[in-house]
């Protein structure tokens, strides 16, 4: 494998389009970098529950906002809001959801979250 490895959101690996969500995966070779873009009204529970199942979302996510702004409440009862410049990791055990009227854009790179992220089973 070459020491660079370059791929675009543009042409991403997989896209994944869960209720009022897009996510586009590219794969790099041992991690995973994922682009997802959720609208409006989004929330763990009522868009990605449906498709994978369980109580709560089982993936740890580490990501950057891009734009807009989303919130993650984790089973502990810890809650918290992410917005455009900030950098986060999420822990296994949480609900989130986009604030506001905005559509929040984020990127992931985890190779497990970006590569099962609204992934059916």
């Amino acid at each position: 494998m070459s020491g660079i490895v370059k791929k675009s959101f543009n042409n991403p690996d997989e896209v994944r389009s869960p209720d009022k969500a897009n996510v586009h995966v590219c794969d790099l070779g041992g991690v995973a970098a994922a682009k997802m873009v959720l609208q409006p009204g989004w929330s763990w529970s009522t868009c990605i529950k449906p498709v994978v199942g369980g109580e709560s979302c089982q993936a740890r996510h580490v990501g950057t906002v891009l734009s807009g702004s989303m919130s993650a409440k984790h089973n502990d009862g810890t809650i918290d809001t992410f917005v455009a410049g900030d950098v986060y990791v999420i822990e296994p055990g949480h609900d989130g959801w986009v604030e506001g009227d905005t559509e929040c854009v984020a990127l992931e790179f985890n190779a497990t979250a970006a590569k099962t992220f609204a992934a059916k089973k």
